[in-house]
């Protein structure tokens, strides 16, 4: 038998009073249950379902490293505890394969998700796969829906963006969804391994006869092409990760 709300007698709406005046408002159990169903339905994968601000690691013994990271997280931390009220809906976290983007970015998401926003976790590559498997009339009705998830969710996640090699359909998806979601000031939260000069990445210019400037190591705008680049950089909070130690074998250590 379900245990009766006390508040509100389980009919989902309290009495309160301000200033002399009663009236009715949503009872927390009820923001609790919705939370509870856009977790459910977020999509985000079993192995961070426990990813929280609470459960990141800070490495102990390097002092520069566990600066740089804690830094990160606040950045990360203060963007989910004031949402939405920032003047960039979205968030890009950008650093080096294993520096805890992952962790940090559905720490955020399971903050947004507690709020009541609905939200959405997309490995990116997987994204893709879903978008182009929907054009077969043979696919699922998730898969044919996959497109519109990625433009119209409350908020999306997207997990290593530019983990994909470029084609026009890749690029002209990519755009399509980033300036869909920028010109509705709809929140995006991306993670990328992939570095760019404006986020403070040394990158080598190579030597070449091209009028545009072509890098040494590959770029975000290489990969996503620069308009879904340009459109990222204006929508979002950037937060470049410190070089740090393999963040999964760092947790893999604490648990030893």
């Amino acid at each position: 038998m379900a245990e009766t709300c006390p508040h509100c007698g389980g009919s989902g709406w309290k009495i309160v009073e301000v200033d002399g005046v009663s009236g009715a408002e949503r009872c927390d159990c009820q923001l609790a249950e919705r939370a509870r169903k856009l977790e459910e339905s977020s999509g985000i994968p079993p192995l961070y379902s426990h990813a929280t601000f609470d459960t990141f690691r800070l490495p102990a013994d390097n002092p520069t490293a566990h600066r740089g990271l804690a830094e990160a997280m606040l950045t990360v931390k203060t963007f989910a505890r004031l949402f939405p009220g920032d003047n960039k809906p979205g968030l890009l976290l950008i650093g080096e394969p294993g520096t805890g983007k992952t962790h940090l970015a559905v720490a955020a998401l399971h903050i947004l998700l507690s709020k009541g926003f609905e939200c959405i976790f997309f490995d990116y590559q997987n994204l893709l796969a879903r978008i182009r498997s929907g054009y077969d009339a043979a696919s699922n009705s998730t898969d044919r829906e996959a497109y519109r998830f990625a433009l119209d969710a409350e908020v999306l996640m997207l997990d290593d963006l530019g983990a994909h090699r470029v084609t026009d359909w890749v690029e002209d998806t990519v755009t399509a969804i980033i300036t869909h979601r920028c010109n509705q000031r709809k929140p995006l939260i991306a993670t990328t391994n992939l570095a760019d000069p404006d986020a403070g990445d040394g990158i080598i210019e190579r030597d070449s006869r091209l009028p545009e400037k072509v890098y040494a190591k590959l770029t975000l705008a290489e990969r996503v092409g620069p308009r879904a680049r340009s459109r990222l950089f204006e929508m979002c909070k950037v937060v470049r990760m410190p070089l740090v130690e393999d963040y999964r074998l760092r947790k893999a250590g604490r648990r030893a």
